[in-house]
């Protein structure tokens, strides 16, 4: 097993602990005053804690819903509330393997119908199981090799 592939494994197993996480919503008013909200803890309350203002806790929770909080301030504020921050990545295909698979296939194709076209032209056209084929077998070399060109 090469040192890439050993990487994307374990890499793999940590994300798909996260595969569950993907399906939470995100409470409308952000995770900070949900949770400030549910707990009863006021705006000073929480300011008191990390030495800020309720104006500074109020522009927290706004850039929160803005999408615009630094993962520091999250992790403070957590912090604040006896809370860590957990944060990673979940695959859209499910894991990392799935995800270049699919790169893997859609890159043999481009790259086996631009030969069929070509050939195409030349009178040479191959059939369809035949294109169907080496699509499969360049996607297999194509996983096996990851050049950078499968991100391009």
């Amino acid at each position: 097993m090469g040192k890439r592939s050993l990487q994307l494994q374990q890499l793999n197993n940590k994300m798909l602990s996260f595969s569950s996480l993907g399906q939470v919503a995100i409470p409308p008013v952000g995770w900070i005053k949900a949770i400030r909200s549910a707990l009863g803890i006021s705006m000073q309350q929480l300011g008191n804690k990390l030495s800020m203002t309720k104006q500074s806790i109020q522009d927290a929770e706004k850039r929160e819903r803005e999408g615009l909080i630094t993962i520091k301030s999250l992790r403070e504020i957590g912090k604040a509330l006896d809370m860590q921050l957990v944060y990673g990545f979940v695959p859209n295909d499910g894991s990392l393997d799935a995800l270049v698979e699919r790169k893997a296939a859609q890159l043999a194709e481009k790259i086996v119908l631009r030969t069929s076209n070509t050939m195409k032209l030349e009178d040479q056209e191959n059939s369809k199981k035949r294109i169907e084929k080496a699509i499969k077998e360049r996607a297999e070399s194509i996983k096996n090799e990851m050049p950078k060109i499968l991100w391009d």
